[in-house]
């Protein structure tokens, strides 16, 4: 089995998982002003990490519910078990299962599976992605009036100094803005053209590690610009690689 099917089956299997368990109470292992954990995060990542350590014993997980596998190896699988915790716990059908794989320093492949809606995107480096069994393109708009934008920031004060100026900026110039309660989501939809761009100013590379690749692979453009304190953080934009997006940051 390819890197990518292993990866598909793996997201496919922890959606099903999380489809079944979408109108069910749910446990809560943590929970902050502003997030959420659920028990079903972390048997969400144990589905996977078995599936994929079964497959690739050498392998490492590394995935937002903690390490698994030999970490020494060049073979990461970057595992976010639910992208939108806290949309999936207030039963809004916006989130998904996020699954990359990177080697040394470079994302080989990735799948981001929206469960609710029951899309897959799905990228192998050097290739095209595809949304099910079709090609994916970002969008071919060139003006800041005609585009979606879905700008996020965290609740911290340096989020909030910097994301509500550029929010405001953002919703006068763009046609429509989004926050929408998933980056893997977001930049999947940028990956196929319904969003023209993702912004955040501080999210994990667990959010953003198959829609990266997506992106790209799309052809459209991203760049992420690592936190000075966390090397795993990053300030990312993500875009079609058409729009002026440096007249809103």
């Amino acid at each position: 089995m390819s890197y990518l099917a292993s990866a598909t089956k793996a997201a496919h299997t922890a959606g099903q998982l999380l489809r079944d368990n979408f109108h069910t109470p749910k446990d809560v292992d943590a929970a902050t002003h502003h997030d959420i954990k659920l028990a079903l995060d972390r048997e969400s990542q144990d589905l996977i990490t078995d599936l994929l350590l079964k497959e690739y014993p050498s392998h490492a997980i590394y995935g937002e519910e903690g390490l698994a596998g030999d970490q020494s190896s060049p073979f990461h699988w970057i595992v976010d078990p639910i992208d939108g915790t806290v949309n999936f716990f207030y039963a809004i059908p916006h989130f998904c299962v996020s699954i990359a794989l990177r080697k040394d320093e470079e994302f080989i492949a990735g799948v981001i599976h929206d469960p609710m809606v029951n899309e897959t995107w799905s990228v192998e480096v050097g290739s095209a992605p595809k949304l099910g069994n079709l090609p994916c393109r970002v969008s071919d708009r060139t003006k800041l009036e005609e585009a979606i934008i879905f700008i996020g920031f965290g609740k911290d004060e340096k989020s909030l100094e910097i994301g509500l100026p550029r929010f405001k900026r953002a919703s006068l110039k763009v046609r429509k803005m989004r926050m929408m309660g998933s980056a893997a989501l977001g930049m999947a939809y940028v990956a196929c053209g319904r969003l023209d761009a993702y912004v955040e100013s501080r999210i994990s590379l667990w959010d953003i590690a198959a829609g990266k690749l997506l992106v790209e692979q799309a052809g459209g453009k991203v760049e992420l610009t690592p936190h000075p304190d966390n090397p795993e953080i990053y300030a990312i934009v993500a875009t079609n690689g058409k729009i002026p997006i440096e007249d809103i940051l």
